[in-house]
């Protein structure tokens, strides 16, 4: 039996049926399998939008020619009696604490929030009544942040196709669509995630791991620069290796790590607010019409750079999607974008953010503790300004002009809009990128103009980075690391889980 990749351009509404005979018109075959191995959209001429689909193809009228095998992630397993321990249930706590698990390690994950079907009740209380859960809201809970979001799987770092198969696998085997492994901009919904993340925890629990929840790690007992034990809300827990996930939103852990002498450095993060459109309006502008038979929704990705301004860019574009309240503590106000796996909802929007350096943007050193405290009052800034959850927002012309609405507008932040003059709210150099970027994407994207900029967006990526020794070990410790987000090393679902894999398979190399 022989092997062949094609690729082959479809229309946008294809079937199965017409899939099939386009590879046997292509190979000139009649009986064959096949499947998609990659799939993404054409879109530069707008008049003749399609798919580009490459596809592997098994005959007997081929030959030669070798089938795509998916890499795999080779974990050791032997009998041990070492004790893991995993701070946080995001994806990089999850997936190591998946492989410590698989690798022999007597594994538990401890979370500050609850389980998800918990979770979602609160987190649907706080948006119709406005009381705020400091357990499970936007950040904390089972699967983190990431579980109500778009649930995008794209990942920018190179040379992480084993990890991220494994990951693809691992949500696959827990009912994620099995699109996820071939399309150029997968992504999984939050609807989906919350049921994802259900199955993920099922699997571990079923290879001997435990999940403890509304356990808020508070401090580590150190003897000797190697942690013994962890102190929690709830008891102490002696362990053998400690890693910690907090995701980036954890301040009052990053606190603890840092009295606990883990050593952090500044990074580089971005600053700024939420803009948000009629979905109609992306979809003609990036389409030539308001929709698009069997896509479910137009995306973009915008930069602009130049005029002495900080770069300016859109982050964590949600199609069909919603603004929602991802305050983490109480007093604070931030927003965040989700989106259901069919992006089926009235608006879109994005991040429209300023990269910055703190010490540059502040014109003196900073120390990590100093970047968390500006970065809170920042937040609590927007919360004071509306006196609670409601998002401060103005035009996009508005802004630009440093001119106040005078009108309500429609839009999907649950919690409502206070007019605001976001310039004065924003640190200066932040507001004057932004209002430069936005005049770029003006001319960029037709329409864009015409939209809403709202709210804090503060939570693109932490503003500090654990140091970590070569074995990924927190420098000056002998078994405790720091993975995903919270780290400062890996943002987003399949970079932070990559991140925990990496972490995992450091401890067992070291271990073996």
């Amino acid at each position: 039996m022989g092997f062949r990749e094609i690729t082959i351009k479809l229309s946008t509404d294809y079937t199965d049926g017409a899939l099939k005979d386009a590879v046997a018109k292509q190979l000139g075959i009649r009986d064959f399998s096949w499947q998609i191995q990659g799939k993404s959209l054409d879109a530069r001429k707008k008049t003749n939008i399609h798919w580009l689909i490459r596809a592997g193809v098994l005959s007997d009228e081929l030959t030669g020619g070798e089938p795509f095998v998916y890499p795999v992630l080779e974990i050791p397993w032997k009998q041990r009696n070492s004790r893991a321990l995993v701070v946080g249930s995001g994806p990089a706590g999850f997936f190591a604490a998946l492989v410590l698990q698989k690798a022999g390690f007597k594994t538990q994950i401890i979370e500050r929030g609850s389980q998800v079907a918990r979770r979602s009740e609160s987190i649907q209380k706080f948006e119709s009544s406005g009381i705020f859960d400091p357990v499970n809201n936007y950040a904390f809970g089972e699967g983190g942040a990431g579980t109500f979001s778009d649930g995008k799987l794209t990942s920018r770092t190179k040379k992480v196709a084993r990890e991220k198969q494994f990951i693809l696998s691992s949500y696959i085997r827990a009912g994620a669509p099995k699109e996820i492994e071939y399309l150029a901009h997968p992504h999984l919904g939050t609807d989906n995630l919350r049921r994802i993340v259900v199955g993920l925890r099922k699997e571990f629990e079923e290879m001997g791991g435990r999940m403890h929840f509304e356990t808020l790690l508070t401090d580590l007992i150190i003897k000797n620069k190697k942690v013994v034990a962890v102190v929690t809300s709830k008891r102490e827990i002696p362990a053998d290796v400690v890693v910690i996930a907090p995701g980036h939103s954890a301040h009052e852990t990053y606190r603890m790590l840092i009295r606990n002498r883990v050593r952090f450095q500044l990074k580089n993060f971005a600053i700024g607010c939420r803009v948000e459109h009629p979905q109609e309006l992306i979809n003609t502008a990036q389409w030539g019409s308001a929709s698009l038979p069997g896509v479910k929704a137009a995306e973009y990705r915008l930069t602009a750079k130049g005029d002495g301004c900080l770069p300016v860019y859109t982050f964590c574009m949600c199609p069909g999607g919603m603004v929602v309240p991802a305050a983490a503590y109480e007093n604070t106000n931030i927003v965040n974008g989700m989106s259901r796996y069919r992006r089926s909802g009235q608006f879109a929007n994005a991040a429209c953010v300023a990269g910055i350096n703190l010490e540059s943007l502040l014109g003196k050193p900073v120390e990590p503790l100093e970047a968390l405290d500006w970065l809170g009052d920042l937040e609590h800034r927007f919360y004071k300004y509306s006196k609670g959850y409601q998002a401060p927002f103005a035009s996009i012309q508005g802004f630009i002009k440093k001119q106040a609405s005078s009108r309500t507008v429609d839009t999907s932040y649950p919690l409502g809009l206070t007019p605001a003059p976001l310039w004065e709210l924003l640190p200066k150099e932040i507001f004057r990128s932004i209002a430069h970027g936005l005049t770029v994407f003006n001319r960029k994207l037709k329409g864009f103009d015409t939209g809403i900029i709202l709210g804090l967006e503060s939570k693109t990526s932490s503003p500090i980075q654990a140091l970590r020794d070569p074995d990924r070990c927190c420098r000056g410790f002998s078994n405790l690391y720091l993975a995903g987000e919270g780290s400062g090393w890996a943002g987003g679902i399949i970079s932070s889980g990559v991140d925990g894999i990496r972490t995992a398979m450091a401890i067992v190399q070291k271990a073996s």
